[in-house]
């Protein structure tokens, strides 16, 4: 199949979708914003990148007619652009089909609220594509609920890839690591879980060596340090930084526990990640959480903006070592099941075939 991709290259989600799909021996063409490039070289040498000529949102209306004579050119069989606002205008002006719109997250939950205009930008893409591709049941809702559309919905999830994201032998160690990887921004609440750890050590006796590790980076760095600073919590609690995804699966193995204290999530590959590395999951109830977190089974969820709640399920965690084996064991047979990566291709595959008939059939 040739597939042509409308997304940015630097993107997590975009590099893993066209690596996968490239190595079961599709034939696919990135098409990407100049200020959007793989600068760190994950890109698999088999996909095809283009950088359009144009950078910024601008370029999302100025590179309209040059990803146009692209897709004339390459001819394939699917256009696949990913998030409903940016590179889904891009696609929409281009004119190109048979299109199929992935929706992410923030393009469905935050960006229509900013103004009726916005709004309008996303309805009048996901009414222009053939069908859109959500990678959740929750926010295949949210579509919906939003836009009324009565356009097919594909469930298409984001799964790992379970070798990569698999337990690792445990070392011994002494002390009890509660961790997040995740990116420093308000969405995804990092302040509630340092006050969570806080109420956590409240606990615990004062010589133990409970430990906070936080990777990722963002806007918030420097008011979480600030509040690590005012709880007395240096040398407990740590925000180590981003690190590559090919390190995510030694952190996290790492960890007793995770905690995900979103307040906005729309899938939860964050979750997915850990259960499939072993770990047990204590995350908020936003909605992608409580759709990829078993509550009471994987892990727990608890009440978004808690940190008492969340305190009090990492205590039980903490005491209990048969739990976290019971948990983190049924995480990994969970996503196994669910959110293998090489299943979701296979989803993915037919989503597209699906679409190419619809196309060809008019109804």
């Amino acid at each position: 199949m040739k597939i042509a991709f409308v997304s940015a290259a630097r993107s997590s989600h975009t590099i893993k979708w066209v690596n996968a799909l490239a190595q079961r021996g599709h034939t696919v063409r990135l098409y990407s914003l100049p200020d959007h490039a793989d600068k760190q070289k994950s890109i698999d040498p088999k996909v095809q990148t283009v950088l359009l000529k144009h950078s910024g949102s601008l370029g999302y209306v100025r590179n309209a007619k040059q990803l146009k004579r692209e897709i004339e050119s390459f001819k394939p069989d699917i256009v696949n652009a990913h998030y409903a606002s940016g590179y889904g205008t891009l696609a929409r002006l281009s004119h190109v089909h048979p299109l199929l719109l992935s929706v992410w997250g923030s393009d469905v939950y935050l960006f229509p609220y900013k103004s009726p205009l916005h709004k309008k930008l996303i309805a009048d893409n996901i009414h222009y594509a053939d069908a859109v591709a959500s990678t959740s049941k929750v926010m295949a809702e949210q579509v919906r609920r939003l836009f009324g559309s009565k356009k097919r919905i594909f469930i298409t999830p984001f799964g790992v890839d379970c070798q990569k994201f698999a337990p690792r032998e445990k070392t011994e160690k002494k002390d009890f690591v509660v961790g997040a990887v995740k990116s420093l921004e308000p969405p995804y609440g990092m302040d509630d879980l340092i006050r969570a750890f806080y109420l956590f050590l409240k606990k615990r006796p004062p010589d133990t060596k409970d430990v906070l590790d936080i990777y990722g980076k963002g806007s918030m760095s420097g008011s979480l340090q600030q509040l690590i600073n005012s709880l007395n919590l240096k040398g407990k609690a740590f925000l180590r930084g981003a690190i590559p995804n090919t390190d995510v699966p030694d952190v996290l193995n790492n960890m007793d526990v995770v905690c995900l204290p979103s307040i906005s999530e729309s899938f939860g590959v964050s979750a997915v990640e850990a259960m499939a590395c072993g770990i047990p999951v204590v995350a908020s109830d936003a909605d992608g959480f409580l759709e990829t977190v078993k509550n009471d089974v994987t892990g727990f969820t608890v009440p978004k903006r808690n940190p008492e709640a969340m305190a009090e399920k990492i205590y039980q965690l903490e005491q209990n070592s048969e739990l976290r084996r019971k948990m983190g064991e049924a995480g990994r047979k969970y996503v196994m099941q669910f959110y293998d990566l090489n299943k979701n291709v296979e989803i993915m595959e037919s989503t597209y075939n699906a679409v190419i008939r619809s196309v060809a059939v008019p109804m």
